[in-house]
């Protein structure tokens, strides 16, 4: 009797430890950039990017417009003019860097904000697939970090997480 249960435990740790782990793959950036959510945020930032462009154009411009008129009349101006239209150009100066910086620092900002939201759904997405497939984990495939995965133990998963995306029921067949 004794020996009975040693091979039928034996028998069932063995069968334990041949079951293997599931887990599914995708490629992150592929999703994300297929999403409309992320075509309407890079076209939105496009927009307010043009926006801050125009204006670094028009300072630029307003700034060559009185450095030529500095240039044209630098020998006809008293010397306190001079200083005055020196300091003039080099305030304008400081002002268009500091627009730059801020314009640039600004887009960045929006752009993490606009992405928040999107890569939540998109991780939403990615969860409920794994978890209503069964997976113990799912690997990005981006950055190829992972040159060789095996299909008897790896599952793509794009098709079904952009299906979710979409508001499709998850497709659980492997």
């Amino acid at each position: 009797m004794r020996k009975c249960f040693f091979i039928f435990l034996f028998a069932f740790i063995s069968l334990q430890m041949s079951a293997q782990v599931k887990f599914g793959y995708l490629s992150y950036d592929s999703l994300l950039y297929s999403m409309p959510e992320y075509v309407k945020a890079q076209q939105d930032l496009a927009a307010l990017k043009k926006t801050y462009d125009a204006e670094m154009k028009r300072s630029e411009d307003n700034f060559n417009q009185q450095f030529m008129e500095f240039i044209d009349g630098q020998n006809s101006f008293p010397e306190n003019i001079l200083l005055k239209r020196q300091k003039e150009l080099q305030q304008l100066m400081e002002e268009s860097l500091k627009f730059k910086e801020e314009a640039q620092r600004l887009l960045s900002k929006a752009e993490e904000e606009l992405m928040v939201p999107i890569r939540n759904k998109l991780n939403d997405a990615i969860s409920k697939v794994g978890l209503e497939c069964g997976y113990a984990f799912v690997i990005n495939t981006d950055s190829n970090a992972y040159p060789f995965i095996s299909s008897d133990m790896g599952v793509g998963i794009a098709d079904k997480v952009k299906a979710v995306l979409e508001g499709k029921p998850t497709p659980i067949t492997e």
